[in-house]
């Protein structure tokens, strides 16, 4: 019998071919807990802002290792010692970084699952494989947890200048059109080093750096943080909590049994075990979109709406301030929907509502993208840059935002 060739290529759009290094990582992406990747949308419902944003985790991923790949071989070329144990680690953590991402990819964290994110999610994914092959992802939790005592391994998976950034902020730029976001990964992964065991950028790098970092300020105003994106997403978490809560109620919904599990559960992290586990990995993008599809035909005034408004695109309005929202701003909204179609306010407000967005594109504080200067030294892109705005990236910015219907609904 003609055994299975393992060292597949990818036809990848951002980067050309991508090559898988070794049996073991080909066995991961085979599995079926990677393959629920293909249908969990990269960026949610962004494409309805953006109709070429339909690009899927399982890009994102393979894109990310790819990237890893390159910068091992540049690290290595510049003799910073890495193991070929460490290079799998390193390439399995980040080829697994967001395998716990439910449907839509952030709208479960807010509704039907509590206390409980994504990347916790990933690591119990993580563990549950290194069960299943013999301990061979021991070292890449261990780099993905920060445990790992050479510190830039981590910070290649989790920091302000790691594979998942340089990926997904190339990626989403191409596949949004948003040409302002477009980096120039590979020059940035070129001039990447060691010094001390942590990372560094060399100082001929610098303009890339700066380039990063508004390019991610560019793409969380003009596309994560879009405001028909806001509401898109504020729509189908409000939605997903409706259903939660009719089913607590004693309603039986039409949906997938995956997500019938989670409506009719309060799952949080104390009690996410295998058994959840397993069942949360049946759960994605078509279980909500096909339960939509049903409820917008639902007695329910607040469950058909909702639907209604994301099936069809016709959504809440949306304003953004540069102040916080006054209670009094929403109230007579609330009160014109309660008149008109005889709802109580609980069931207004899933339709009149108020939050934040905020954005920092680097985050001075928390962590650091260190340059290394032709003296030896090493300085914050902030202060070893010429470029003022830097100095203003590293600051939040908060902006506040209300939802409320058009006027017909």
């Amino acid at each position: 019998m003609k055994s299975n060739n393992k060292l597949k290529i990818f036809n990848d759009p951002i980067y050309g071919f991508i090559t898988i290094p070794n049996s073991l990582i080909f066995d991961l992406i085979q599995h079926k807990y990677f393959q629920r990747l293909r249908r969990i949308s990269q960026m949610g419902l962004s494409y309805l802002v953006y109709p070429g944003a339909h690009h899927t985790r399982f890009h994102h991923a393979l894109g990310s290792m790819h990237l890893m790949q390159k910068t091992i071989n540049v690290l290595r070329f510049k003799d910073v010692t890495i193991s070929d144990q460490e290079e799998n680690g390193l390439l399995m953590a980040i080829l697994l970084h967001d395998i716990g991402h439910g449907p839509f990819s952030h709208a479960m964290e807010h509704s039907i699952v509590n206390d409980i994110s994504h990347e916790e999610i990933s690591l119990k994914f993580m563990e549950r494989l290194d069960d299943e092959f013999n301990g061979n992802l021991t070292l890449a939790i261990s780099i993905f947890k920060g445990e790992y005592p050479r510190k830039f391994m981590c910070q290649l998976i989790s920091s302000q200048l790691d594979m998942d950034r340089a990926d997904y902020l190339k990626r989403d730029s191409f596949y949004t059109g948003v040409a302002e976001g477009n980096i120039n990964s590979e020059r940035l992964i070129t001039m990447l080093n060691v010094v001390d065991d942590e990372l560094v950028v060399e100082e001929k790098g610098i303009y890339s750096v700066e380039k990063f970092l508004v390019a991610r300020r560019f793409m969380y105003w003009q596309v994560y943080l879009h405001k028909t994106g806001v509401v898109a997403e504020q729509l189908l978490t409000q939605t997903l909590k409706r259903a939660k809560e009719l089913v607590e109620k004693g309603e039986v919904l039409v949906c997938s049994e995956a997500l019938s599990y989670f409506l009719n559960s309060q799952i949080s992290n104390g009690n996410f075990n295998n058994d959840v586990l397993d069942i949360f990995s049946k759960l994605d993008d078509y279980d909500i979109v096909s339960a939509m599809k049903n409820w917008q035909h639902h007695d329910d005034f607040v469950l058909r709406n909702l639907c209604e408004m994301i099936i069809n695109r016709d959504l809440l309005k949306i304003k953004i301030k540069n102040k916080p929202i006054k209670r009094l701003d929403l109230q007579s909204y609330e009160e014109a929907l309660m008149s008109k179609y005889k709802i109580t306010k609980a069931e207004a407000q899933y339709f009149v509502f108020s939050g934040e967005i905020t954005n920092i594109a680097y985050q001075q504080k928390k962590q650091h993208i260190n340059i290394l200067l032709k003296s030896g030294k090493t300085k914050d892109i902030v202060k070893a840059s010429d470029q003022l705005n830097l100095k203003a990236l590293s600051k939040p910015v908060t902006k506040y935002y209300m939802c409320y219907p058009k006027k017909k609904m």
